[in-house]
């Protein structure tokens, strides 16, 4: 009898490496599973209206609409609940709506109600007052102004330009309302065929964002590509596209530039979490913006399933990085 027990022992010394070596990859890949699944971090565009025309814009104002405050909070907290960790605001430009009350709000309601980790905001800066940061600016960790050049002549051919406001001294005046309400700073840049060439090194030394996210000029079908009815005046960017190698020169001229984070075409079609203005996730795995249904209708789980978002894309790129400002410290 001890014969059998001794062979069962035996038995199961070799077997239970391999049931632990399955269980745990079973593990793996369920975690893998449910990581794809969850909204860790999500891009809010509650509107499209805007008081730019940037010629190479992707999400431009096809309609004026922005959900009712509550029911935007409603998406919020949902998102939160399937595992949202960040949410970045943006447009359009987010200020145009309410005067920047209704971003404020939603900022204020993800930070102080929610106590989500981050909560970010992208704007083109012409529209913010120093009002904004004293009522608001303790919620936010991330403040991001879009730039791309040091030129106001390039800037104005590009679009990012508006009547009696100079972006550059804007960008100046809100990275220093940042620093005064310690608020992370951060730069975004479109490369396109007016600026590829340009070297924005001394502007970006000089203000000193912590990140400065350099994208490529990317085209979508039934935004940019001219493939819209031009009564709507919808834009045409076929040709603001810079090639690979050119893209390339943009990122070689800044190679000692330490807060550059580049994205390009490829990086960006499937990385992203992109809610629209009516809190529906836009595929563009086909290189258009293909909606899903609502969140607000059909719950976040069943609309991340048509979103065509890979999480594994997220990481690549670098999606999750120190993205509050608790985390960072802030050196001005």
């Amino acid at each position: 009898m001890w014969l059998a027990a001794l062979i069962l022992i035996t038995a199961l010394i070799a077997v239970i490496p391999v049931l632990l070596k399955r269980f745990k990859q079973g593990k793996s890949q369920s975690q893998h599973r449910d990581e794809a699944q969850i909204p860790l971090s999500v891009n809010y565009h509650l509107t499209r209206k805007c008081n730019y025309e940037c010629k190479f814009c992707f999400h431009q104002a096809k309609t004026s609409y922005h959900l009712p405050i509550e029911e935007a909070k409603r998406g919020i907290r949902m998102l939160v609940d399937a595992g949202m960790k960040k949410i970045n605001f943006s447009g359009g430009e987010p200020f145009i709506v309410d005067r920047g009350r209704y971003v404020g709000e939603l900022v204020k309601y993800s930070k102080q109600e929610l106590g989500m980790e981050s909560v970010t905001l992208v704007s083109n800066g012409s529209l913010i007052k120093e009002k904004w940061f004293q009522e608001y600016g303790s919620y936010l960790d991330i403040m991001a102004i879009s730039c791309d050049s040091s030129e106001p002549d390039t800037l104005k051919s590009i679009g990012r330009y508006a009547k009696r406001t100079e972006h550059l001294q804007q960008l100046q005046l809100i990275h220093d309302m940042c620093e005064k309400y310690e608020i992370l700073f951060k730069i975004n840049t479109v490369v396109c065929s007016a600026n590829w060439h340009e070297d924005l090194s001394e502007m970006i030394g000089t203000l000193g964002p912590v990140r400065w996210k350099v994208f490529q000029c990317l085209l979508i079908e039934g935004e940019n590509c001219g493939d819209i009815d031009p009564v709507k005046k919808m834009r045409d960017a076929t040709d603001q596209v810079v090639t690979r190698e050119q893209f390339q020169h943009f990122l070689n001229t800044h190679r000692n530039v330490k807060c550059l984070v580049p994205e390009s075409n490829e990086a960006m079609r499937n990385s992203y979490l992109i809610l629209d203005e009516y809190m529906r996730f836009l595929n563009n795995t086909k290189g258009r913006k293909d909606p899903t249904k609502s969140i607000l209708d059909i719950g976040v789980e069943g609309a991340m399933e048509g979103s065509g978002y890979d999480h594994k894309e997220f990481i690549k790129r670098g999606g999750k990085y120190e993205w509050s400002k608790k985390s960072s410290e802030l050196e001005w």
